[in-house]
């Protein structure tokens, strides 16, 4: 889910056919992730996340649309200090750098999220939907049993400037350019 929704906020505005090729993959990944926890051998769940899997990462979703990673960076770079995985950094994250980005400028693209994804009801204000496809994706999160915050994982706030300040040099370009104390934020705020 998360290669995917790097992919999905982006900059480019005539993406369309991306945009829901990657809103199936999620709504897969949301259909299928909990069956394939509980029913470890359910075959249609593992072949379908497999499926999603796969077209999150091949390139596909991405073609015609520029795509600097938001995310990634700032998990990398936890990684790379502490023993963290990949998808539990990302989880810990993603909701944090949701809020973080979200603005007036941002808001249509995670209303578009929330309505199209989450099947969060066109009718409620703009910011209403946005505001609740990011805790409908905190949650999804919270119940695949995936860990809500950095201290969970063993990490404290010894670090955290030293990592922002390291990472500030890939987030230039990216969703929602970040700096340093953007960065800082987002980690404190994960604590």
């Amino acid at each position: 889910m998360s290669h995917v929704l790097e992919v999905y906020f982006t900059k480019e505005k005539d993406a369309f056919l991306q945009a829901r090729l990657c809103e199936a993959v999620l709504k897969t990944c949301i259909q299928y992730g909990p069956i394939a926890l509980e029913e470890p051998e359910n075959y249609e769940a593992r072949a379908n996340l497999m499926w999603a899997g796969s077209l999150a990462i091949n390139g596909l979703l991405s073609y015609g649309s520029d795509v600097p990673w938001s995310v990634h960076p700032l998990q990398h770079i936890l990684a790379a200090y502490y023993d963290i995985t990949h998808g539990e950094g990302l989880a810990i994250l993603t909701p944090i750098w949701m809020e973080k980005v979200l603005s007036d400028e941002t808001m249509e693209k995670f209303a578009e999220y929330g309505r199209n994804v989450w099947g969060i009801s066109p009718h409620k204000e703009t910011e209403e939907i946005a505001r609740l496809s990011i805790e409908k994706t905190r949650a999804f999160f919270d119940a695949m049993g995936l860990p809500k915050t950095l201290r969970e994982v063993g990490i404290g706030e010894e670090k955290l400037d030293e990592m922002a300040q390291r990472v500030e040099k890939d987030l230039t370009d990216t969703y929602v350019p970040l700096t340093a104390a953007d960065v800082l934020e987002i980690y404190k705020k994960a604590l």
